[in-house]
């Protein structure tokens, strides 16, 4: 298999953001939930970590004047907005779904066999975190 330092910088950024989360959730609740090594939302923002991982492995192994930093640069930001806008109005919007739908199912008697997931994104801090952290991990990571 080739070696791809900007490809493993991005996957190292994610894998670290996801143990992270999966740490603190462990510590907060004092319980282990094992979505939390693959899952989405929480803090630190894995996505968030991923691309500006891969961002500055780019910057730094092609130049950061290069085309390829500058699309990284794109994909990043946009990333980043949408986590921190529109998935975590995606999450509030399903958590009322199924507050609303608790409702009207508790009316009927009738349990409610599935709810929409709710942590689908970021605060702008967890996206913050997740985004320095990432640019540490692209900084440190061998070229």
């Amino acid at each position: 298999m080739i070696y791809n330092p900007i490809l493993c910088a991005g996957i190292l950024g994610w894998g670290a953001a996801q143990v992270i989360k999966f740490i603190l959730f462990l510590v907060q609740n004092k319980s282990m939930k094992l979505e939390r090594l693959y899952g989405s939302g929480g803090m630190p923002s894995s996505h968030s970590s991923m691309v500006c991982a891969t961002l500055i492995s780019t910057g730094r192994s092609s130049g950061w004047n290069s085309a390829a930093f500058a699309i990284m640069f794109v994909i990043a930001a946009i990333i980043m907005y949408d986590a921190a806008n529109v998935r975590l109005e995606a999450g509030k919007h399903a958590k009322q779904l199924n507050e609303i739908m608790e409702k009207l199912f508790s009316q009927d008697g009738e349990a409610r066999e599935t709810q929409f997931k709710e942590l689908l994104g970021h605060t702008p801090l967890q996206v913050v975190c997740g985004a320095i952290l990432g640019i540490f991990i692209g900084a440190v990571m061998p070229l």
